[in-house]
């Protein structure tokens, strides 16, 4: 192949693997008021939390789009990419940007030239809807390197370069169902990138490059600390804002996978460690730089943790450094972590690792911040802080059942030498003699020094005395008087083990486990007094909304309410036997999401009918079923009659009425029969089976009489007095067409506009919708995986990252997925691109005899 950056077939390859991404089809959206939860750049190329004008960014949300498709040739004016596509136009820093791609929860664009430097705003507009303002940092530069995910094997990431001579990729082989070959010393190897800076020679963002043109800026590299030659450095020929550089490996680059470094205009990158692998040439080589950086504050020092780079060459030092100003202070180690004194409480310093061996010493890793800090007035005693309250304190009602029954902010300093893991109790003592648990934590991390407020997902959660099920039994005594509540933290020697499943693990249970494994405690005493004839949390609304969650036998919820909302809180997941019997899927499975205390589910207290007309409520929840797991209208996310888009009718819904959604939550598009079914039927008639958001309740088939329930041609209800709920109207469900309601009768709460916020998705749909046969979800005794099952009479093709595509021939599959715990939850969370994530899953795609058919991925989900 010619070295003639005209010469575009290779290029065409990048790009077509590239826009993988693009092509499963999402199902389109009405045009709601879109809603963004995250913009980064390209994935595929770093994925940072800052672009450059030129780069490509991705644009996370929902109600983005009506369609999913990226742009063709018949999209452009001439050269000229389009601002708009299918009703969809961005703006960057107040510039119309170039519309790569919609869909209706991810949007790509290419910012525009001029945005300046700093924080820019990025307002997504449909059909005439604008989202509220996302943040993105716009740098002159922030180059990315194409580096999919699907080139990261056993935690080591790998360029995505090409042999200029065959097209093949360049590896050593590790990439699962990539054909590859290593590098050889003299060769020319092309490397694609996005936000190098301007270049000479034409090209604008928002043009085809030409035939070629030249990078502005000076871009070096090494191989394995060798200086490679770079013959070409310019857009690629035909693009929109791709970089090309056709690179030359160094003749004495050592063998096997070496550490890429760059600079641009003297920076080095510390954005992107990647490695390539090299053939023959001399052994050894300089060591890539650590990886999974992490900094926990000490008293004047901080201790540095990390990832040796992977294999790690033989005889390797590191050297962990912290800087603040002109103050530096370092220190040398073997292994992780590498304990930095000296530091100054209260400053913030940029810490960094390099490792270093015979043949040279390895660029920095990425930096992390630390601020040391010293005990709060302890000393160097194991001390529990709150921003909540003081020791001594009064517990706010945000905490208890008269606020939104949020769980505590926790901080702990100086844990004991040796602590395994830690457990949390809030306990209290309603009468003399008597002592119950209100919060149950056990399994929490060892790095762990902290929990946020509403924790998602930290350790695992017992059961309190209050009940029902494993949940936070926010405070609501029932007795006159201050009640004191004892926040307690347990450094332990190791994990609890117990003999019954998590879901029956008690306060007693736990504190009895760890009273022989305990290194050390801290505790928190705060006191919270309420008289519940006129406290919030026992208002009759509220009780007729708490007592109603027993019933989901199901699930794990609880309730709170403030005076104006009740809060229902859960992880939206039923211990049913959900997604069997789905004969129409795109492959999402359920896993928990985050509806806890603040983001609990909103209950109107007051319910009244709307005066301004029933609210439309196509394609979104319209309420949260007893179980906790939300319910949504009957409609695909286009919209529907009883003729299309009904996703019951479509075979999109299991045996429960429910399947897991976009986000990989689970919930409900008709009546929840198996909920249902662990009461009498006749029970539905007088209690609620669930909560609309404007505060009704939704009951069974029948009235309280017995007899069929009256549904009116509105919302689908009637005004007929109910026991157990607010007077004014009740929903009923129904087994047809719209099987409960496609609108609200009453004033919504803030939740059906802001439904949007409350899901974040982890991963793109893998597949376009395709017709499947014997669904099962089941739980794998030997490992704990959850296993989806299916079949396929026909091909279907499926993606992991979007960089990638997997065909598979029909027969039977099975998609296993199982949560990250511990270390390795710390590790993935330390991650550039996992920002902000509190939660991850690792995914396995295998055939009916367990053969692999994908690579493995993990993925994070965002919560609010």
């Amino acid at each position: 192949m010619s070295l003639d950056p005209a010469d575009t077939s290779v290029c065409a390859t990048v790009i077509v693997a590239w826009s993988l991404i693009f092509l499963p089809a999402a199902l389109a959206q009405n045009a709601a008021v879109p809603v963004v939860s995250g913009v980064i750049t390209a994935s595929a190329y770093g994925g940072f939390s800052a672009a450059a004008p030129g780069s490509f960014v991705e644009i996370y949300g929902s109600n983005l789009a009506g369609t999913t498709r990226a742009w063709t040739g018949t999209d452009f004016s001439g050269p000229n990419a389009p601002t708009s596509l299918d009703g969809v136009s961005v703006a960057v820093g107040g510039t119309p940007a170039y519309v790569n791609y919609v869909s209706p929860g991810q949007v790509n664009v290419q910012v525009p030239d001029g945005v300046p430097n700093g924080a820019a705003n990025v307002v997504v507009s449909y059909q005439g809807q604008a989202s509220a303002a996302a943040k993105i940092t716009i740098n002159a530069l922030e180059p990315g390197f194409l580096a999919p995910a699907s080139f990261k094997v056993n935690g080591r990431q790998y360029v995505a370069a090409i042999h200029n001579a065959t097209g093949a990729y360049v590896n050593g082989g590790s990439i699962p169902g990539i054909p590859t070959a290593a590098a050889a010393p003299g060769e020319t190897l092309i490397f694609y990138g996005t936000g190098f800076g301007p270049v000479q020679g034409g090209a604008d963002a928002g043009t085809l490059a030409p035939a070629k043109t030249t990078l502005s800026n000076k871009l070096t590299m090494t191989i394995g600390n060798s200086a490679a030659t770079i013959s070409y450095a310019g857009l690629a020929p035909g693009t929109v804002g791709l970089y090309q550089f056709n690179v030359v490996v160094p003749a004495n680059a050592p063998a096997g996978d070496q550490a890429i470094q760059s600079t641009l205009n003297g920076t080095a990158d510390t954005l992107q460690t990647l490695y390539l692998t090299v053939a023959g040439g001399g052994g050894g080589g300089v060591p890539g730089p650590p990886s999974n950086v992490s900094a926990t504050a000490g008293d004047g020092s901080a201790s540095i943790s990390f990832s040796a780079p992977n294999p790690p060459p033989p005889n390797d030092t590191y050297t962990a450094t912290c800087t603040a100003g002109s103050a530096s202070f370092s220190n040398t180690g073997i292994a992780s972590p590498i304990m930095v004194s000296g530091l100054t409480n209260g400053t913030t310093y940029a810490c960094v690792v390099t490792a270093s061996n015979a043949a040279g010493t390895s660029r920095p890793s990425a930096s992390v911040s630390v601020t040391p800090k010293g005990a709060p007035a302890g000393g160097t005693s194991f001390t529990l802080t709150s921003s909540a309250g003081v020791d001594g304190g009064t517990l706010p009602a945000d905490y208890t059942c008269d606020g939104t029954g949020s769980t505590l902010p926790l901080e702990w300093f100086n844990a004991p030498a040796g602590t395994a893991a830690f457990a949390v109790l809030l306990s209290t003592i309603p009468a003399p003699g008597q002592l119950k648990y209100d919060w149950v934590l056990y399994n929490i991390p060892a790095t762990t020094t902290s929990l946020a407020k509403d924790s998602f997902l930290a350790g695992t959660l017992g059961v309190g005395d209050d009940g029902p099920g494993a949940v936070y039994d926010a405070p609501c005594s029932q007795g006159p008087g201050a009640k004191l509540y004892t926040i307690t933290v347990y450094a332990l020697s190791a994990p609890p083990a117990f003999s019954v499943p998590a879901s029956q693990v008690t306060g007693e249970m736990v504190a009895s486990a760890v009273s022989t494994i305990t290194l050390g405690s801290a505790a928190l005493n705060l006191s919270y007094s309420r008289d519940p004839s006129t406290a919030p949390g026992s208002s009759a609304n509220c009780m007729y909304i708490r007592n109603s969650l027993t019933a989901g036998k199901s699930g794990v919820t609880s309730s709170a309410c403030d005076g104006t909302y009740a809060y229902i809180s859960s992880i939206g997941m039923t211990t049913d036997q959900t997604m069997n019997g789905i004969t129409s899927t795109n492959l999402q499975v359920p896993t928990p999401t985050d509806f806890l205390g603040a983001n609990g589910w909103k209950i109107p207290l007051s319910p009244v009918i709307n005066p301004a007309g029933p609210t439309s409520t196509v394609s979104g929840p319209i309420g949260v079923a007893v179980n906790g797991v939300p319910i949504f209208d009957p409609c695909e996310q286009t919209g529907c009659t009883a003729a299309k888009g009904d996703t019951k009718a479509d075979g999109q819904l299991d045996t429960c009425n429910g399947h897991a959604g976009r986000a990989d939550d689970y919930h409900y598009h008709a009546a929840p029969t198996c909920m249902m079914a662990a009461q009498p039927a006749s029970y539905w008639n007088t209690h609620p089976i669930g909560w609309a958001l404007d505060g009704f309740a939704i009951f069974g088939y029948n009235d309280a009489s017995g007899a069929t329930a009256a549904r009116d041609n509105i919302c689908g209800g009637n005004t007929n007095p109910v026991p157990n709920a607010p007077a004014g109207y009740s929903y009923h469900v129904t087994d047809t067409f719209p099987y409960l309601s496609s609108c609200l009768i009453g004033v919504p709460s803030p939740d059906l506009p802001n439904q949007g916020s409350k899901y974040h998705p982890m991963r793109q749909p893998p597949v376009t919708p395709f017709i499947d046969t014997n669904m099962t979800l089941t739980t794998d005794p030997t490992d704990g995986y959850q296993v989806l099952q299916f079949s396929s009479a026909t091909p279907f093709t499926t993606t992991e990252t979007g960089a990638d595509a997997y065909p598979n021939a029909p027969g039977t599959y099975r998609i296993r997925y199982k949560e990250v715990t511990g270390s390795d939850l710390a590790s993935l969370l330390e991650l550039k691109q996992n920002a902000n994530a509190t939660a991850c899953w690792n995914f396995q795609f295998v055939d009916g005899s367990g053969n692999a058919t994908q690579p493995d991925v993990t993925y994070c989900k965002t919560n609010p």
